[in-house]
């Protein structure tokens, strides 16, 4: 689950983290009293989206030459034109693709005296299997192209969870960040505090672009994206609250319902699979033959008719999709329950599309029987690179 950057640094002000004064703005009217509030003269109005790149990015509806979607402003007047042009604006960055976001929420921060910007982050490291520190003096900037251009200023410093962070990791860091003076002894608490959040929060990124250096010496958090592993929110019942649906994607959101994983993607090619690995290697396949998967989607071991109704049915809400490939490999999985929910779901809702199925394992014969007594107009497959070119051929005529 993903998390706006103002609902990030609440959460790490309740640590103890140092951030800059702010106030969130959930609706156009709220921009005027949000800014009064604040006590500038500098201001900083930043979109809220789950998206990075907001700096660079820009409005649909603007011109090519209008600022982006992080402005910085010298007066309050400014700063409520800027809040006003981008509120309820697409903003369009690399991370959102040619479609965009809307901008439904701003966030009004204090300006800040920058004396350098740093980058940090905390992540799961599965090389190691361990929470990493990524440092990096290269702050403010993408951090992707700062890996490919000059590697060696990225220094990963991997933390052992049963010590938790030590004295020498902080110094590691505090080498990596090049810290002098005051931003030392900020180091000694900024550091395993924001590592006491990621850990107790169950986060699986936490991403600071920047962390600066203040004019004063001081550290602060001057931006941060926190996004936390979805399998343990059982235990973080107080999270719930940030989750903002219209950022995410109305068919995945569907898909959580049913406890479903399912990932929209830009082809035409629906997939129905059981198995993570299985469904990786019917996109992969899919796209060897010249097509672009719809979606991810892993019914999983256990799914129900129910389930599998419900899979079919977000699969075919989707205008995209072309054609339809159900791809079960029954182990725990039987391919009689698959067949009943998809023969369930076509009754249901219809079928517009081709859709070739290729059953295999526990219950095999049922499950093609099921299918072919449902007078369904069904392309049969005997293997999955038979499946593929068949739903392949099927799409494109």
């Amino acid at each position: 689950m993903n998390i706006h950057e103002y609902q990030a640094k609440k959460l790490l002000a309740g640590f103890g983290v140092p951030v800059s004064k702010g106030e969130p703005v959930l609706a156009a009217s709220e921009i005027d009293s949000a800014i009064d509030s604040m006590p500038g003269p500098v201001y900083v109005v930043k979109s809220q989206i789950h998206a990075g790149g907001r700096g660079k990015g820009k409005f649909k509806e603007l011109s090519a030459d209008a600022k982006g979607g992080v402005r910085v402003s010298f007066s309050a007047e400014e700063a409520k034109t800027n809040a006003h042009e981008m509120f309820g604006k697409t903003l369009v960055t690399q991370q959102t693709g040619p479609a965009g976001k809307q901008v439904n929420r701003l966030y009004i921060e204090d300006g800040a005296d920058i004396e350098t910007e740093l980058y940090l982050s905390i992540l799961v490291d599965r090389e190691t299997s361990k929470f990493s520190f990524v440092a990096s003096t290269e702050g403010g900037m993408d951090i992707e192209a700062v890996a490919h251009d000059t590697p060696e200023k990225i220094h990963t410093i991997a933390i052992d969870a049963l010590k938790g962070i030590t004295d020498e990791d902080v110094a590691k860091l505090t080498a990596a960040f090049e810290l002098q003076g005051a931003a030392v002894e900020d180091a000694k608490t900024l550091f395993p505090t924001l590592y006491k959040a990621f850990v107790e929060s169950d986060m699986s990124l936490l991403e600071v672009n920047p962390l600066v250096v203040l004019k004063d010496g001081h550290l602060r958090v001057l931006d941060a994206k926190v996004s936390f592993d979805g399998n343990a929110m059982f235990r973080q019942p107080q999270l719930a609250d940030l989750r903002d649906l219209t950022e995410e994607d109305d068919k995945e959101i569907e898909a959580s319902k049913y406890d479903l994983a399912y990932i929209a993607l830009d082809g035409d090619i629906g997939c129905m699979v059981n198995g993570a690995g299985l469904a990786m290697a019917t996109m992969d396949i899919i796209k060897l033959y010249g097509a672009e998967p719809a979606n991810f989607l892993d019914v999983g071991g256990g799914a129900t008719t129910e389930k599998v109704t419900a899979a079919f049915k977000i699969i075919t809400s989707d205008p995209n999709v072309k054609g339809i490939l159900v791809n079960i490999f029954g182990g725990i999985m039987r391919c009689d329950v698959i067949a009943e929910g998809v023969v369930a779901a076509v009754k249901e809702v219809g079928l517009n599309v081709p859709l070739v199925v290729r059953l295999e394992g526990t219950k095999v014969q049922e499950g093609k029987d099921i299918i072919n007594n449902s007078d369904l107009n069904v392309i049969a497959a005997d293997d999955l690179d038979d499946a593929a070119q068949k739903i392949v051929k099927a799409v494109k005529g």
